[in-house]
Order: C-alpha cells, then sequence, then structure tokens
C-alpha cells in the first residue's frame, strides 16, 4: 500500500512536470513563471486622467503663449503703422509750410489786396510747391483742412492751379488728398512778430492774410494712438510782422 502512494505521488508529480515543459523538475518554474505573467498589467484609470489633464494643460498652456506671441506681433505691427502714418504726415505738412511763398491765391473784396495766408484753428491756405506725385508740379494752393463726416474727423489737403492772383480748380474738380483718419483732434495756430518786433504767443488765427506767419503749429490726436508729437514749421519766407498791436487776439498756451 506504501508503495501504491509513492507510485501515485510519483505520477502526480511527472503529470504536472509534463504540462510544463516535459521536465520533471520544472514545477518550481513552471509556478514562478506563472507569478510572472500574473504580476504584468496596464495603466490604472487614475493614471490616464493625471495623463490626460496634463496633456490638456500643456496644449492649453501652448495655444496660450501662441496666441499672446501672435497678439504682440499684431500690435507691434500696428504702431509701426501707425508711425509712419504719422511721420508721412509730419515730413508732408513740413515740407510745404517751410517751402511756402508770399504769392497771392485770392483778392480780398474789402482791401483789394491780396491773400497769401489764411490761417484757422482746423483750416489754412497757402501757396506751396506741389510734390510731382501728387500732381504736375510748381506752385498751387494748399488747402489743407480737418473735416467732420460720419466717419469721424480726417485731415486732407486740396490742390488749385494759381495764376495772377487767382485760384483755377481743375475740372472736373479734383478730390482731396487724405492725409489721416480717424482723429479726435486737430488744431493749427500761428506765430509772429509784433509790433516792437518781439515774438507773439500761439495764435488761434493768424490776422494778417497779406503775409506769411513766421512759424506754424500743427497739434493732431489720434483716436487710437492718442497725441502726436507736436510739429512747429518755421516758414523760410514768413515774415510775420503784426502791424496792428496783438493784445485782441486770442494767444493758445
Amino acid at each position: 500500500m506504501g508503495a501504491g502512494v509513492r507510485k501515485g505521488g510519483f505520477c502526480g508529480r511527472f503529470v504536472v512536470a509534463s504540462r510544463c515543459d516535459g521536465l520533471i523538475g520544472a514545477r518550481t518554474v513552471c509556478s514562478r513563471g506563472r507569478g510572472l505573467l500574473g504580476a504584468q498589467h496596464g495603466f490604472t484609470l487614475i493614471e490616464v486622467l493625471v495623463a490626460t489633464a496634463l496633456l490638456a494643460a500643456g496644449l492649453a498652456l501652448g495655444f496660450a503663449t501662441l496666441r499672446a506671441a501672435t497678439a504682440t506681433v499684431e500690435r507691434g505691427e500696428e504702431m509701426a503703422r501707425q508711425n509712419e502714418r504719422i511721420r508721412a504726415v509730419d515730413g508732408f505738412l513740413r515740407r510745404r509750410l517751410a517751402s511756402a511763398h508770399p504769392v497771392a491765391f485770392e483778392v480780398d473784396d474789402r482791401s483789394g489786396e491780396g491773400l497769401r495766408f489764411a490761417g484757422g484753428p482746423e483750416r489754412m491756405r497757402f501757396v506751396s510747391d506741389v510734390p510731382p506725385y501728387l500732381g504736375h508740379g510748381g506752385p498751387a494752393l494748399h488747402d489743407v483742412a480737418a473735416v467732420r463726416d460720419r466717419d469721424g474727423l480726417r485731415l486732407e489737403v486740396s490742390f488749385a492751379t494759381v495764376l495772377g492772383g487767382q485760384t483755377f480748380h481743375d475740372e472736373p474738380p479734383r478730390p482731396p488728398e487724405p492725409l489721416a483718419g480717424q482723429l479726435r483732434s486737430v488744431r493749427f495756430s500761428y506765430r509772429g512778430l509784433d509790433a516792437q518786433g518781439a515774438l507773439t504767443g500761439w495764435l488761434r488765427e493768424w490776422p494778417d492774410p497779406q503775409q506769411l506767419p513766421l512759424q506754424v503749429r500743427v497739434e493732431v490726436e489720434g483716436e487710437r494712438e492718442g497725441p502726436w508729437s507736436t510739429l512747429v514749421v518755421a516758414l523760410v519766407q514768413g515774415q510775420g510782422l503784426l502791424l496792428e498791436p496783438a493784445d485782441g487776439l486770442e494767444v493758445l498756451p
């Protein structure tokens, strides 16, 4: 009976071994293999959620950085365009005013004298050379004015031919050339000499249309870029001698 038990036990071990690798001593190896296979597993739900959250945060940070960089570039380009526009307008007005001629463009009906410079707070007229890219060149009346319409305030200039103290407009009329739009305010002021030969303050209107002022000041404020740099131009051929006292004239700061 004891031998049968041993035999049966031996057969049991042999059957188990044959199910693994065909080796009698492989029972331990088979058990270890099953233990290693059982230890392998995938990601847990928490790990997947954490990884997803980190990925989403990284993408959000990257998109936010990209949007900020794009907005910075757009703001820089807009500032460059605004500065270029300001420089273009300042350069045009500076060159045209500095080269203004004491040439009459109209005759005053009351005095019979020729008008050589008409200046108000938002409009001024004078004779200067037209740049070749805007016309045929030569002396012409420059009518620089701030115009208000439903689109807001803009600065523009019109040209007309001057001959023999008279102004001749083109037929059909030539539309004004725009200088700047989307403005909040435009103000012109003028400066000359009083009867004692001293400089006057900045005058809201130029009182002597028979002669050019010594200086013209242009102040512009844009809707987006704010106040422009104040432009002060000295007229080369300006006399600016006020024969009448300037005490009654409105002087600006």
